[in-house]
């Protein structure tokens, strides 16, 4: 069965996509530790990020930084966090967090966001990409 990832790189069900190309997808996690936390994604569904070939693991980090350098232009924040933990859907997946400080990086701290929050966020990440 298909993951929820899977599905919304399909179009199955929403989601506010950023960026993608033929391998990577990128879009707004709906439960953001803080505005801008950005899912990144391999349109390959594998549970484990570090299942991926050598060139999907360079290639997800060089697609990963370009939505992260994009993100302190359209959010607040004095760094771009990273965590990859993996347990929370079975299909590998980086977390991009816009964070001011280390303690910042706890998914504890996640709250769902309303779609229109997320849409306008989208708006202002893609720009930024361009």
């Amino acid at each position: 069965m298909a993951t929820i990832f899977t599905r919304i790189i399909s179009g199955e069900i929403p989601g506010e996509r950023i960026l993608e190309d033929d391998l990577f997808f990128a879009c707004l996690d709906i439960r953001p530790i803080n505005p801008g936390h950005t899912l990144i994604l391999p349109k390959r569904e594998v549970e484990n990020l570090f299942e991926l070939t050598e060139a999907e693991t360079a290639g997800i980090w060089v697609f990963a930084r370009k939505v992260a350098r994009a993100l302190p232009k359209a959010v607040t924040c004095a760094r771009v966090g990273v965590i990859v933990a993996g347990f929370e859907v079975p299909h590998a997946h980086i977390h991009l967090v816009p964070i001011s400080g280390e303690g910042e990086l706890r998914f504890d701290r996640a709250k769902a966001a309303k779609n229109e929050d997320l849409r306008e966020l989208g708006e202002k990440i893609r720009a930024a990409l361009n």
